[in-house]
Parts: structure tokens; sequence; C-alpha cells
């Protein structure tokens, strides 16, 4: 079976240790979590990480089912590329003498739909919000100029195709309260 990148959702309480049993359960099975991020859902209350694999549909199948049966866990999903809109954010931090001595820097800039977010005497951040492939991009025409900082957020994104977790949540948010 070929290995394709799978977006897992896995919805769930907040509670300490979770991380630890949803890394184990990839760790078991050796595959490298390529990118993770944890934040709010959209129900109160509710957890979402997401984590990014490159695997086989059915390694990918096998593990949510694992995710499933962690306590904590209310449920999991599994998404190909083309079934999710996403985004990764990255900041850059680079000499200030740069800006003002190299002009290609500023058409870099504006090129790579990118924006300054913070400047100072010393250095200056450029923030940019993309694919991975446009972040890759960026960080590889700056590159050759020196850079100071560099830092990639996980995977954020959202299913195309409606997710009946939302009134699964909404049953558990009324649980719980």
């Amino acid at each position: 079976m070929e290995k394709k990148t799978f977006t897992i959702s896995v919805y769930s309480e907040n509670n300490v240790g979770l991380l630890n049993r949803i890394s184990g359960i990839f760790l078991k099975r050796h595959i490298n979590i390529e990118s993770l991020n944890v934040s709010e859902s959209e129900i109160e209350n509710v957890f979402r990480f997401v984590i990014v694999v490159h695997t086989t549909e059915n390694w990918v199948k096998r593990i949510v089912g694992q995710l499933e049966k962690q306590i904590d866990v209310i449920r999991a999903f599994y998404h190909v590329d083309k079934e999710t809109i996403y985004q990764e954010s990255a900041i850059f931090k680079i000499s200030s003498d740069l800006f003002f001595d190299e002009g290609q820097i500023e058409t870099i800039i504006k090129d790579s739909n990118s924006s300054i977010v913070s400047v100072s005497r010393d250095f200056f951040v450029i923030a940019k919000t993309g694919r991975r492939s446009e972040i890759q991009e960026l960080y590889d025409e700056l590159q050759p100029f020196g850079i100071m900082q560099f830092v990639r957020s996980g995977r954020i994104s959202v299913s195309k195709p409606q997710m009946k977790i939302s009134s699964l949540l909404q049953e558990f948010q009324t649980i719980t309260h």
C-alpha cells in the first residue's frame, strides 16, 4: 500500500498525560509525527489535536482506532490533504542591516506575501502563513542572507467534508455541564 500524508484530528478532554499516551501510540508503530498542533476546538472544554503523519491508510486506520480507545479521547478522524484546508505559520528573524543594504529582501517579502511584524535597531521579523512548500520557498530565498532565527508552526486544518463531530461534541458538552 502506498504511503501518503494524512491529517489526524483528535477531539479530547484536556487532561494531563494525554499527549504522552498519544505520542506513545505512534512510537510503538515507528511512525514519525511530522507536525503536531493542539488547541481549543469549536466546543467549550474540548481540545483538538492536529497530527500530520506520512504512512499507509492501513496504518492510519489502526492508529485512529487506538487513539479512540484512550479514555480522554472523544473521537478521532483522518483525512488526506485534498479533503482539508490547511496552513502553517512561520517567523524569520533577520538582521536589520540587510533590510537597508539589500533591496532584494524587500522584494522577497513582497513577492512571498509575507509581512514584517516587528522592527528593531538590530533585527526585523518576517511572518509568513501558507503551505509548508511556500514557507520552505521563503526560507530558501532568505537563507543566503543569513537567518538569525526561524520557527514554523504545526499544521492547522479544517476538513472540507462536514464532520459529524459537532453534534457529538455538543452532546458531550451537555453531559459535562
